[in-house]
C-alpha cells in the first residue's frame, strides 16, 4: 500500500512538474512575443519619425527654392506668394503633429509631390518668361544698334551732303579780274587829287562760271578811308555776310549768265565831306563771300 501511495505521489509530482514546465514555456512564449512586438513597434515608430524628417526636409527645400524664383510679372509674383505659403503652412503642420500615422505620412507624401509639381511648373513658366525677356532684350539691343548705325549713317550723310554744298557754293563762288577803283572828277576824267574828284568808280569783270548760279545778283562795295571808317550814306545800308550784317558803301544788282560780265560801281561823292588823302581799301562782296580787294591813292 505504501508502494501505491509513494507511486501516486510520484505521479502527481510528475504531473505538477508538467505543469509548471508548460507554464514556464508559455510565459517565455509570452515574454518573447512582447518583446518582438515592443521592437517591432519601435521599428515602425523609427520609420514613421524619418519619414516625417523627409517630409519637413523636402517642404523646406521647396519652401526655400521659391525664394530663388524671381519674375518680374506681377501675376506669377502673387501666384508664387500663394504656393510658398502653402508649402510654409504644411511644413508648420507636419512640425506640430505629435502623433503621425502610416495614412497621415501617406497624405503628407501626397501633399509635397503636388507641391513639388506646382513648383516645377512655376520653373519652367519662368525659364520661359526668362528666356523671352532674354530674346527680346536682345532683339532691343540689335535694334538699338541697327538704329545708331543708321542715325550714324544718316549723320555721315547729312555731314557729305552738307561738305557737298560747301564744296558747291565754293565752285559757285563769283570770281573778279581787272578790279580797279579810281577816282574821277566832274569831267568824268581821271584824278590823282582828293580835292578835284567827284566820284570812285570800281570797275571789274566777272568771270566765267559754269557753276555759279544764273540770275539778278547783288555786288556790294566797301570804301574804307585812310582813317580806316568806312564810307556810307546810311547806317541802313546793310547786307548780310556770314553771320552778321555790315554796312557797304555802294551796290549794283547785275544780271549774271556764267559769262564773262564787265561791271562798274560809283561813289559819288556830292554832297559828302571832300575826300582826304592817303590810301583807300575797297573790298568787293556777292552771295555771301568777299569776291575782290584793290587800294588807291589820293594826293
Amino acid at each position: 500500500m505504501n508502494d501505491e501511495l509513494n507511486t501516486g505521489a510520484k505521479k502527481k509530482d510528475l504531473r505538477n512538474n508538467i505543469i509548471v514546465i508548460a507554464l514556464a514555456v508559455i510565459l517565455v512564449v509570452v515574454v518573447g512575443l512582447y518583446f518582438m512586438q515592443s521592437r517591432e513597434h519601435k521599428s515602425i515608430v523609427n520609420e514613421i519619425s524619418a519619414e516625417k524628417d523627409s517630409i519637413q526636409f523636402q517642404l523646406t527645400e521647396i519652401a526655400a527654392s521659391y525664394d530663388s524664383l524671381k519674375t518680374e510679372n506681377d501675376t506669377i509674383n502673387e501666384q508664387l506668394f500663394v504656393a510658398q505659403a502653402k508649402v510654409k503652412d504644411l511644413l508648420l503642420e507636419v512640425e506640430q503633429t505629435k502623433k503621425v500615422s502610416y495614412s497621415k505620412i501617406s497624405d503628407y507624401q501626397k501633399q509635397v509631390t503636388t507641391l513639388r509639381g506646382i513648383m516645377r511648373d512655376f520653373v519652367v513658366q519662368i525659364d520661359s518668361l526668362n528666356r523671352r525677356n532674354e530674346e527680346l532684350m536682345a532683339e532691343n539691343l540689335e535694334v538699338k544698334q541697327q538704329f545708331k548705325q543708321a542715325e550714324q549713317r544718316n549723320q555721315q550723310l547729312s555731314q557729305e551732303k552738307q561738305q557737298l554744298q560747301q564744296n558747291l557754293k565754293r565752285a559757285s563762288k563769283l570770281e573778279t579780274r581787272d578790279l580797279l577803283a579810281e577816282t574821277i572828277n566832274s569831267r568824268n576824267k581821271e584824278t590823282k587829287f582828293a580835292k578835284r574828284a567827284e566820284k570812285i568808280r570800281i570797275y571789274f569783270i566777272l568771270g566765267q562760271n559754269v557753276a555759279a548760279e544764273r540770275g539778278a545778283k547783288t555786288i556790294y562795295a566797301r570804301i574804307m578811308r585812310p582813317d580806316q571808317l568806312l564810307m556810307s550814306k546810311s547806317e541802313n545800308n546793310l547786307f548780310q555776310f556770314e553771320d552778321l550784317k555790315i554796312q557797304y558803301s555802294a551796290m549794283r544788282e547785275v544780271v549774271y549768265e556764267g559769262k564773262d560780265l564787265a561791271v562798274a560801281i560809283f561813289w559819288d561823292n556830292t554832297g559828302e565831306p571832300e575826300l582826304m588823302t592817303g590810301t583807300y581799301t575797297v573790298n568787293l562782296f556777292a552771295d555771301g563771300f568777299e569776291i575782290g580787294e584793290t587800294t588807291f591813292t589820293l594826293q
